[in-house]
């Protein structure tokens, strides 16, 4: 039971990653009894938009009722995401970016070491960088 216990707390911490004026969050998923901290800490980064890559864990009204949208993009973990997912996601981050520059676009998987890592480094390659860099700003 110990062991299992640990293994939830190995989730990293959110990752702010910056590249060329865009910002992305990059966040395990919360819950229904998580996310009132899971607000504050989309607050504290300025967070306008959450995109979930996993199926839905938690009721979004209380991120609507705060002015933060969500967007769902799931798809099946450990795949690479079908070209729907990644051009609704490239709109999703030039919708946000044009309706509020300085905003920062929260991704999340179950536990945000696959999916949403992968979606912010195919917005970093699109922006510029080598796939090689996009995957180490993102270990980093």
């Amino acid at each position: 039971m110990t062991s299992i216990m640990r293994q939830k707390d190995l989730r990293p911490a959110p990752a702010l990653i910056e590249f060329k004026g865009m910002k992305f969050l990059i966040t395990d998923r919360p819950s229904d009894i998580t996310i009132n901290h899971y607000i504050t800490e989309l607050k504290k980064n300025n967070v306008s938009t959450v995109v979930r890559v996993c199926e839905p864990s938690y009721k979004t009204d209380e991120l609507i009722q705060q002015g933060i949208n969500v967007k769902d993009l799931a798809f099946e973990d450990g795949t690479f995401p079908p070209q729907l997912i990644i051009d609704e996601w490239f709109e999703t981050l030039k919708f946000n970016y044009q309706m509020s520059p300085e905003a920062c676009v929260a991704v999340h998987c179950v536990a945000g070491l696959g999916r949403a890592p992968v979606l912010v480094a195919l917005a970093l390659i699109e922006l510029g960088l080598k796939y090689e860099d996009a995957v180490e700003m993102i270990r980093e």
